[in-house]
């Protein structure tokens, strides 16, 4: 029996439901699922700023959802760097990573390591972005209080 383990990266700042049904995706596509969680440092390198939700509270999150089965901190922006640590089968992204430079890098780079490249839907109603935007709108600006709910 073939034994597939499968990688899922990301943030994971301030969990929602995208990020549980990439997860809920993933596992259903593999044996063994890791769950790779961007540290805080990569996070802003690649997004140009740091989680709302730190690190150690992002990774006990992830490990605590049923359908992952280890947690993996991303220390390098070099996700063949990351297979070369954790020598997972396939990974998983959002679909807004298919047909961008980025995404067909990644699937040359794993091509060459026999490692598969699968995308699952993105979840564009719900994203760490759009709500941290919602919670930096609800805060008045200069005043660093929040503003009451309509």
């Amino acid at each position: 029996m073939v034994h597939r383990v499968g990688y899922a990266p990301g943030v994971y700042d301030l969990f929602h439901i995208g990020h549980l049904n990439i997860l809920r995706h993933a596992r259903s596509q593999c044996e063994y699922l890791v769950a790779g969680v961007v540290s805080d440092e990569m996070a802003e390198l690649a997004k140009g700023r740091r989680p709302v939700v730190p690190l150690p509270e992002r990774l006990e999150i992830v490990r605590s959802v049923r359908h992952v089965d280890a947690a993996f901190v991303e220390t390098v922006p070099d996700k063949l760097e990351t297979w070369k640590q954790v020598r997972f089968d396939v990974i998983f992204k959002g679909d807004d990573w298919r047909g961008t430079e980025k995404g067909e890098k990644l699937e040359r780079d794993f091509a060459a390591v026999g490692v598969e490249v699968v995308y699952f839907p993105y979840t564009v109603h719900t994203s760490s972005t759009l709500l941290t935007r919602a919670l930096n709108a609800l805060v008045t600006p200069g005043s660093g209080e929040a503003r009451p709910a309509p």
